[in-house]
């Protein structure tokens, strides 16, 4: 092989190499979601897109891909103080997501420590204005602000925020020892307040239940009351039409009297009896009818009969007592009656003797 043949074996080879090499410096393929900035000689030329793209070799750079994406940052704890002069320690995650890869890399040198360090700034404005309480109960009006605030001072540099979330606010240890010792007095309280109203319900029910009773129970009486009324006056009503229908006569009401004077002598306080005259007409009645019989009765022998008694005197009665009205001499022969008793009880009348034929 002459050297002229190897010269031109080498130059081939160092052609072909060059232009592998050319060919693979001109092609770049760009993932989804990323963006590429091309650079001609030092000056931004065009933005490449996901996909296979095309650029001049030794003559554009194509810098760093931005990440399309949404991104989550979480910031570390930051110091800020309360309108009321408390320092409290908040937690803050920023969404946000590039929207325009060129405004990003020429725009801001570091847009994620920008965002961090406006994120604190923003915060402490607007958490500057609230005391605590103001503080720990309007998380979504902190969040809304500080998106507003972010998105119009990060659009300019093709970032776009999407939320502003607010982790924890931790307020100094002595408030958290008070607000425990609060929402502990608070929830006692409460607790309380539940007790009373279930006794006072307790109560009330119990109430209306003895009210429900005693009114059922005075409407039951109340109703008894009127049936036992209508029944004794039904009762009274049978008697008395009774008593008229049969046309009782004087002999029959001075039997009934004699049968419940026996009752009314059962009492320690009945000392006085008052005997009607009405009743001796009557027991004369009863005197005469029962003669009349013995005179139709057979005669008997004198050593049979009884003694004729004597006529009944009044009998030393005790004190306010009253004996049996006396039979006057020559009336007809009736049941005397028998002399009061030192308690009150009326002695049982003897049996009138029969007549002599």
């Amino acid at each position: 092989m002459t050297p002229s043949s190897v010269v031109t074996i080498v130059v081939v080879a160092a052609v072909v190499l060059f232009a592998l090499v050319v060919l693979f410096r001109a092609v770049r393929i760009i993932p989804q979601a990323t963006a590429g900035v091309v650079e001609r000689l030092g000056k931004y030329h065009k933005t490449l897109l996901p996909g296979l793209n095309l650029v001049v070799p030794f003559i554009d750079r194509v810098r760093p891909l931005i990440d399309l994406r949404e991104q989550v940052v979480s910031f570390p704890p930051q110091p800020v103080i309360t309108e009321d002069n408390l320092v409290v320690s908040i937690d803050t995650v920023v969404y946000f997501q590039v929207t325009d890869a060129r405004a990003a890399t020429y725009e801001i040198a570091n847009y994620l420590g920008a965002v961090e360090q406006l994120t604190t700034t923003t915060l402490r404005n607007v958490v500057g204005g609230l005391n605590l309480e103001e503080a720990l109960t309007s998380r979504d009006n902190i969040n809304g602000q500080l998106r507003i605030v972010l998105d119009e001072a990060t659009g300019k540099w093709g970032i776009r925020v999407g939320r502003v979330e607010l982790k924890a606010i931790d307020p100094p240890l002595s408030i958290q020892d008070s607000m425990e010792k609060q929402m502990r007095a608070e929830r006692d309280r409460r607790a309380v307040i539940l007790t009373a109203e279930g006794t006072k319900q307790s109560q009330i029910l119990n109430a209306e239940g003895q009210r429900q009773a005693a009114i059922l129970a005075a409407e039951g009486q109340a109703k008894a009351a009127v049936l036992r009324a209508e029944g004794e006056a039904k009762a009274i009503t049978t008697v008395f039409h009774a008593i008229h229908e049969g046309r009782p006569d004087s002999e029959l009401l001075a039997y009934q009297y004699l049968q419940t004077l026996p009752k009314i002598a059962e009492g320690s306080a009945n000392k006085l009896w008052v005997i009607p005259s009405e009743l001796t007409e009557a027991l004369k009645g009863i005197g005469g009818a029962l003669g009349q019989r013995g005179r139709s009765a057979p005669a008997v022998r004198p050593q049979d009969a009884a003694p004729p008694s004597a006529p009944a005197a009044s009998a030393p009665a005790a004190s306010g007592s009253v004996g049996s009205t006396p039979v006057e001499p020559g009336s007809d022969t009736s049941a005397p009656m028998a002399p009061a008793t030192t308690d009150g009880a009326l002695g049982s009348a003897p049996t009138p003797p029969p007549p002599a034929v």
